[in-house]
């Protein structure tokens, strides 16, 4: 796979997962609400996968050593793959009352770190245990303080 290719599907799958997990758990914990974590998930998919991908893109300018077409392929890629894997998330919520939805998401997100981590160890030569234990307690981190976070916010507002 072309490196920046792979740059956009090791971004875009990260933080697809991680931000659109922390938003979904912040949200239900504050509001309950269905419409409020469809909503939040394609405000990701779409503003987040943009934001992302011109980061990236002025990342890969800022470094001054990659063509313009591997700055683009990097820019397209990591939208692309934001965008889908965020958008993953909603298939849960339409398909489950919101508190499965949400345990099915955080297994679901869990689930494509590890394999990508996984994965990612392997090829590099690393230890995949560790790859994938530092990645994992990451993401349960962000999901264990958006729910507190969510949950104070939520004592404000009822």
């Amino acid at each position: 796979m072309k490196r920046s290719i792979k740059k956009g599907l090791s971004f875009g799958l990260t933080s697809g997962v991680i931000t659109t997990l922390g938003m979904m758990v912040g949200l239900n914990a504050s509001t309950g609400s269905r419409i409020a974590v469809i909503g939040g998930i394609m405000a990701i998919a779409i503003a987040d996968a943009f934001s992302d991908a011109v980061g990236i893109h002025i990342a890969e300018e800022s470094e001054n050593r990659h063509s313009e077409r591997e700055i683009w392929e990097s820019t397209f890629s990591t939208f692309i793959f934001k965008f889908l894997i965020a958008s993953t998330f909603v298939a849960p919520v339409l398909l489950f009352d919101l508190y499965m939805a949400i345990g099915v998401s955080v297994i679901w997100g869990l689930g494509l770190i590890i394999i990508f981590s996984y994965h990612m160890a392997t090829q590099q030569g690393a230890s995949p245990y560790k790859v994938v234990l530092e990645h994992v307690a990451i993401v349960a981190l962000v999901i264990t303080i958006t729910h507190h976070v969510g949950k104070w916010i939520g004592s404000f507002c009822h």
